[in-house]
């Protein structure tokens, strides 16, 4: 191929080392959100609004934009790309807020009548990460959608997405929780790849590996770092949290045989 011919569509390929990767971070990310959403809502009905940010940070953070930019990595085209640090960010935020919003909704009341607006709202929310990281992609080009892959995506994220809200509320038990991760994770990942699907590289320049100008860029090779950072991150703050909620129950199951005793009445 003629590099002066421009512009030309970039083949591109991706590492199946690095998909399995990604699904295997959105699986662990549901497994992790499972896991807090079941804490959601508590003794008495009570809603907690930490627990629900706890598992749309899971969600959100770690089983669907820490697998998506894994999944970026998984792509190999023959270009020097880096990514825009506030779009990159900002589909950080959309994802988890969109995650612990869909989540403490339908906690109040899991009925299929609320299931399925949050599950829109959640599948929104997946979208706008997805698309909002790849309008941060900064490369010697452009990227050219196909629209009906493009609404296929979005359909595979509105479906996935009421279903995850149906597993996190319908699991009991550590096997169904790693079943409905693993669910979770194809759903999360189907959706990623068909997006992905949708765009084309179109390289406008006849030096596509010079990198990219601009300010606030990310590199694509310090991708991994701020990626695992943020992930690892997020997982272990969650992890502490949970770990220290059910040291706190414990010590509420073994204090209530003492104070509701009492001392005997003469």
């Amino acid at each position: 191929m003629n590099p002066l011919a421009l512009p030309f569509t970039m083949p591109s390929s991706y590492s199946p080392s690095l998909v399995a990767l990604s699904f295997l971070i959105s699986a662990v990310g549901a497994f992790v959100a499972l896991t807090a959403a079941a804490g959601i809502v508590g003794a008495g009905r009570r809603i907690s609004v930490f627990n629900a940010v706890a598992s749309g940070t899971a969600l959100g953070g770690i089983g669907v934009w820490a697998m998506h930019f894994v999944g970026m990595l998984s792509l190999e085209v023959d270009m020097a790309v880096s990514y825009s640090l506030p779009e990159t960010l900002l589909s950080l935020v959309a994802a988890i807020a969109a995650s612990a919003g869909a989540l403490l909704w339908v906690a109040r009341q899991p009925t299929p009548q609320r299931i399925v607006p949050a599950g829109i709202l959640l599948g929104l929310g997946v979208c706008v990460m997805h698309y909002l990281g790849m309008y941060g992609m900064r490369f010697g080009g452009l990227l050219e959608w196909a629209t009906p892959v493009v609404v296929a995506s979005v359909l595979i994220a509105f479906v996935a997405a009421t279903a995850a809200l149906w597993l996190a509320f319908a699991t009991r038990g550590f096997m169904a929780r790693v079943t409905a991760s693993l669910v979770m994770a194809g759903a999360v990942c189907a959706m990623h790849y068909t997006g992905m699907e949708a765009a084309s590289f179109i390289c406008t320049t006849p030096t596509p590996m010079a990198s990219p100008p601009g300010n606030w860029l990310v590199s694509a090779l310090d991708l991994p770092a701020l990626v695992s950072i943020a992930a690892f991150g997020m997982a272990f703050v969650i992890f502490i949290d949970q770990m220290f909620q059910r040291m706190a129950r414990a010590t509420t199951l073994r204090l209530q045989p003492a104070s509701s005793g009492g001392r005997p009445q003469a």
